[in-house]
């Protein structure tokens, strides 16, 4: 999918101006609305699981973003339920967890029209494993959601994803809290997609990005290499 029409571009823009009742800042300051042109670290909210572990993922990934782009950003991060009528103003969506992945029918509805109008949802299992309860329940609503036989499908290493800013050869960053599988050495090499008219519009990792990126950023500084970069680069895709 292409750049967004005027249309829809307007539309985003008057569902930004509304925001003040429809979401919840991620702390208790609030602030002004987010500009059309801000990246906003969208949170999806859901009702059956620890939809809000991780929580200084978000401060971290914008602190990347301010370092190593010019992209404008929203300082805090945002909530918000699937079945928003303002989800659509959101390019870029954070869902996590390690237990039940279950949606309404209306919430299914908002996360399918969220990913036609080029939404992108990055879901990341915290469980770090191939059989848990948060990634057989993810996978479920996915194939409920986008049914066929592409979905979820495994995203090579040349995709775009991986060289849209920074450049990663082998695909995916390993992870330093992802777990050997069953105990069988298992690493997750790939991640997971579902694509809607050649662009993906959910990315799905067992990797454990979240807990990887929960930490202060101001203690970035001790670390050899900046393990956020990836997150750059989802946040990029979903900008452009």
């Amino acid at each position: 999918m292409g750049a967004p029409s005027r249309r829809e571009f307007l539309a985003r823009a008057a569902a930004l101006a509304g925001l003040a009742s429809a979401v919840q800042p991620g702390t208790a300051r609030a602030q002004a609305a987010p500009r059309p042109s801000e990246f906003v670290f969208a949170r999806l909210r859901y009702e059956s699981g620890d939809w809000d572990y991780n929580p200084k993922v978000a401060a971290n990934v914008l602190n990347s973003l301010v370092e190593y782009t010019t992209i404008p950003v929203y300082r805090e991060e945002v909530v918000i339920g699937a079945d928003a009528d303002e989800l659509l103003a959101f390019p870029f969506l954070f869902m996590t967890g390690h237990t039940l992945v279950r949606f309404r029918a209306r919430e299914r509805e908002g996360l399918r029209r969220y990913v036609e109008h080029g939404g992108f949802l990055f879901s990341d299992d915290c469980n770090h494993d191939v059989n848990g309860l948060y990634a057989r329940s993810f996978e479920d609503e996915m194939r409920r959601i986008f049914p066929g036989p592409r979905t979820l499908a495994r995203l090579p290493n040349s995709h775009a994803i991986y060289r849209c800013f920074f450049r990663f050869p082998d695909g995916p960053p390993q992870t330093s809290h992802e777990l050997n599988g069953w105990g069988d050495d298992l690493v997750h090499e790939y991640l997971r997609a579902v694509e809607h008219r050649g662009r993906v519009g959910v990315l799905y990792s067992n990797k454990d990005y979240g807990c990887e990126w929960d930490y202060d950023w101001r203690n970035k500084r001790f670390q050899r290499d900046d393990n956020t970069r990836f997150a750059v680069n989802l946040a990029v895709y979903a900008m452009t």
